[in-house]
């Protein structure tokens, strides 16, 4: 199957790896992930091997940060702290995303799940975690969502478009400074149409492959065979 090259934001060639016969690439995210990785798992090119947060009860409920689903940043924070104090993740390259759990809003008092204050302290402890670990981090920009389409679905946590984007922005400043490398998830699947989503903020099966094709383009382009 054609692995697409990226439509935005084409990632800078790192020949370190280069000589790899394979690369392993192990993923923490949300449900988008659980969502889109069968696919990136497909369309990856031969040298790359896959693997993720596992645990199959996330796809009882993608709401609940539960198994595969890596949740907030505070529980990515604390799982990838787990996992180095036992050794550390046989892999090469974590592909990385945690924002939408993150902005969820209690539509009584407007408070977040995770404070953006809190979201950016996080995200440099996550940034300074994996490089302690030996892991080269890809950071993943949270996907749209659309705050009339959620929250007119989902009356028990709001999201908020503003959210997103402050969210996002935090996240960018915060990679950028810590010298890891962003794919713009977002942008990719904000060009995608005006209609995408199947539910409140979970995307249809074609949006799915399109965003794994997207990834597996950028990793094919960031890590060339040698």
């Amino acid at each position: 199957m054609t692995v697409y090259q990226p439509l935005v934001e084409p990632a800078r060639p790192d020949a370190s790896f280069a000589a790899m016969t394979s690369i392993r690439v192990f993923v923490v995210g949300d449900s988008i992930s659980i969502q889109y990785g069968p696919h990136l798992k497909e369309l990856l090119p031969p040298r790359f091997a896959y693997d993720r947060k596992g645990g199959d009860e996330a796809l009882r409920n993608l709401d609940r940060a539960v198994g595969a689903n890596g949740g907030d940043s505070a529980m990515v924070l604390d799982y990838l702290r787990q996992r180095h104090d036992v050794g550390g993740i046989a892999a090469d390259v974590l592909l990385l995303n945690c924002g939408l759990h993150d902005i969820k809003t209690d539509p009584a008092t407007g408070a977040k799940q995770v404070p953006i204050a809190a979201y950016e302290s996080n995200l440099r402890a996550i940034a300074a975690l994996v490089r302690a670990m030996g892991l080269r981090l890809v950071w993943l920009r949270t996907t749209p969502c659309d705050e009339a389409v959620h929250n007119r679905q989902q009356p028990s946590f709001h999201r908020f478009a503003a959210d997103n984007l402050a969210y996002n922005a935090v996240a960018d400043r915060v990679m950028a400074e810590a010298g890891v490398s962003a794919v713009d998830l977002h942008g990719f699947t904000a060009r995608l149409g005006p209609d995408p989503y199947c539910d409140h903020v979970h995307f249809k099966p074609e949006v799915r492959v399109a965003q794994a094709a997207y990834l597996a383009g950028w990793l094919d382009a960031a890590y060339p065979a040698g």
